[in-house]
């Protein structure tokens, strides 16, 4: 039985994280043949943040013993572009049911960076 949670995404600028709003935020999935898959566009309030997204999740009970088949949570990427920023894309971002996923994305000014820039979370980075 699937289960949900929840992500949203906290898009920000400089270490004093200062936040973005109206920055365009896309979240997709990755199928097992490759391809994404686009399940929203957000954007950001005044405090940088996206509303929630609801994921499907394995069930709760796929986390509760060690060495389990499947991975007991669902991956997302999520991809932002503003304009005057660079854009920044994190994959595999984990969503574990019954939770709240909060992803920073923190944006540097296109002058400092000259370039696009993405984060990857690993799949194999929860040893549960």
């Amino acid at each position: 039985m699937a289960s949900q949670g929840s992500v949203i995404a906290r898009v920000y600028t400089s270490d004093a994280y200062l936040p973005l709003q109206g920055a365009p935020v896309t979240f997709t999935q990755t199928s097992q043949d490759g391809q994404r898959h686009l399940i929203a566009i957000r954007l950001t309030d005044s405090s940088g943040l996206t509303a929630p997204l609801m994921i499907d999740t394995p069930d709760i009970s796929e986390s509760l013993s060690p060495g389990m088949p499947l991975q007991p949570y669902a991956t997302v990427n999520i991809g932002v572009s503003y304009p005057g920023y660079s854009s920044i894309q994190a994959e595999g971002v984990q969503v574990f049911p019954g939770v709240e996923t909060i992803q920073g994305l923190q944006l540097q000014p296109a002058a400092a960076v000259g370039q696009d820039y993405s984060v990857t979370f690993p799949g194999s980075s929860q040893n549960l």
